[in-house]
C-alpha cells in the first residue's frame, strides 16, 4: 500500500505547488494593473481563475482518492487534511485577484494618490503569497510563522489607506468613484493576505499536528 500511497501524496504536492503559483501570479497580476491604472491587465485573470479553479477540482479528487483508497494515517492524513483546507483559501486569492482586475477595468481608478501606501501594501500581500506558498513546497515552519507575523504590517497599511481615502472624500472635487474602488481594492488586497496567512498556518498544522498559533493569539502567549 504504501508505494501507492507515496505516488499519490507527490501527486498531490505537485498540483498544490502548481495551483499556489497561478495564485501567486494572478495576485502579482493583479497588483501590477491597479498600481499601474492598466484596464488591459485584467485581460488574463479570468483565464487564470478558471485555471486555479480547476486545479482545486484536482486536487479535492486526489484528496478524496487517498481519504477512500489509502486511509492515510498520522502526517500523512494531516498533509492531506491541511490540503483540502489550503486549496479553498488559494482558490479564494484567485477569486479576489480576479475582483480587483475588474475594478481596474471599469476605468474608474485613474491615478494613485501619493498619499495611499497601496503600493507597499500591494508588495507587501504578494510577497505573502509567495511566501505562504514557498512554506508549503519547502515545508518550512520558520517561513510559514513569517508570513503570519507579516499580516500585522498588511492590515497597517490598510488601516492608513482607509484613512486617507476617507480625507479624500471630504475634500470638495473628491472623485468619488475612484475612492470607492481603491477602497474595494485594498479590501481585496487585506483579504488575499487573510488568506495567504491561513495557507501559513495549515502548513504548520501538516508539520505539527496542532493549531497551538491560534491558542497562543488567543491567550496572548505567542511570541
Amino acid at each position: 500500500m504504501r508505494p501507492g500511497l507515496d505516488k499519490q501524496l507527490e501527486e498531490l504536492k505537485k498540483e498544490m505547488t502548481t495551483m499556489g503559483m497561478l495564485c501567486e501570479s494572478a495576485a502579482a497580476r493583479a497588483c501590477h494593473g491597479l498600481l499601474s491604472c492598466d484596464p488591459g491587465q485584467a485581460g488574463e485573470l479570468p483565464e487564470l481563475l478558471d485555471r486555479v479553479v480547476q486545479k482545486e477540482r484536482a486536487i479535492e479528487g486526489i484528496c478524496l482518492r487517498l481519504l477512500l483508497q489509502q486511509q492515510p494515517v498520522a502526517k500523512d492524513l494531516r498533509m492531506v487534511s491541511a490540503a483540502l483546507k489550503m486549496v479553498t483559501d488559494a482558490q479564494r486569492i484567485g477569486t479576489q485577484s480576479a475582483d480587483i482586475g475588474e475594478l481596474v477595468a471599469m476605468g474608474n481608478i485613474q491615478a494613485i494618490p501619493e498619499d495611499l501606501p497601496l503600493r507597499e501594501m500591494a508588495t507587501a500581500v504578494v510577497k505573502m503569497v509567495t511566501e505562504s506558498i514557498d512554506a508549503f513546497v519547502k515545508q518550512d515552519g520558520k517561513i510559514a510563522r513569517d508570513v503570519i507575523e507579516y499580516d500585522d504590517v498588511a492590515d497597517g497599511y490598510f488601516d492608513e489607506i482607509k484613512a486617507g481615502l476617507i480625507r479624500e472624500l471630504k475634500t470638495p472635487d473628491a472623485n468619488g468613484e475612484a475612492a470607492v474602488d481603491l477602497l474595494m481594492a485594498a479590501k481585496y488586497l487585506e483579504r488575499i493576505g487573510d488568506h495567504a496567512v491561513n495557507i501559513a498556518k495549515w502548513v504548520l498544522f501538516s508539520m505539527t499536528g496542532s493549531l497551538q498559533w491560534d491558542r497562543d493569539k488567543r491567550t496572548g502567549n505567542g511570541s
